[in-house]
């Protein structure tokens, strides 16, 4: 891949990541290449990559759109993060460093000034929450792993769940990130397995309940 295909798929993708590119919304190249300054070259060589990942589908005039799950498909996008994440949880017990311990703790105590505030802050949760879920696959030692989670966890529905939630899934995500530091401390792959699974379940019925408010008042809120 070019530089231009690289800055043109890092732009599409963070517009679509950021609901700038609604879910359904027809991708038109031109406007893209327009707002990426690039060719329309690069900007098909970043939509082929995008709908490799499933951000992007052609219909049968090959026409191409954001992707728009059901909640089927997100609820096996989530089944498929528990499992990877648990294992990743699992091994990341037996060989989780002090310093690593030390940096999940830290983020959390972030994560829980972020939820204590007047008006939760949002994006500080996420930003803590991201480094959290990414110390543990650091800790777990596996580059496939990692290659196989990001596949799941970089939809744009997943990376958006915590908009959705109110301030008791806030503070239940805090201590179950709690539970998990205690689970590793303790070098227990069981325990933590056991916690992460359920920490992501609770995500998705966090979205799902989410999804049917939307569709309740005739539309879909894209929750991750």
């Amino acid at each position: 891949m070019s530089r231009a295909s690289d800055r043109a798929y890092s732009h599409i993708r963070s517009m679509i990541l950021s609901g700038e590119l609604q879910p359904g919304s027809q991708i038109r190249e031109e406007a893209l290449a327009e707002l990426c300054g690039v060719s329309r070259t690069p900007v098909r060589d970043a939509l082929r990559r995008l709908e490799a990942e499933l951000f992007i589908r052609r219909n049968e005039s090959q026409r191409s759109f954001v992707a728009d799950w059901s909640l089927d498909d997100l609820e096996e996008a989530f089944q498929l993060r528990a499992m990877l994440e648990a294992y990743a949880a699992r091994r990341a017990a037996k060989r989780i460093s002090w310093d690593q311990l030390a940096r999940l703790r830290s983020h959390n105590d972030a994560i829980r000034q972020a939820i204590s505030a007047a008006q939760p802050d949002i994006p500080k949760f996420l930003d803590h929450n991201r480094h959290f879920h990414a110390i543990i696959m650091e800790a777990s030692g596996s580059q496939r792993l990692s290659g196989m989670l990001a596949q799941v966890t970089e939809q744009p529905v997943v990376l958006r769940t915590a908009q959705q939630y109110d301030l008791e899934n806030l503070r239940r995500s805090h201590h179950e990130h709690e539970e998990l530091v205690m689970a590793f401390d303790s070098r227990d792959g069981e325990w933590a397995a056991a916690v992460m699974t359920a920490h992501i379940r609770r995500a998705f019925h966090a979205y799902a309940e989410a999804h049917a408010r939307g569709t309740e008042k005739g539309q879909v809120n894209e929750a991750a």
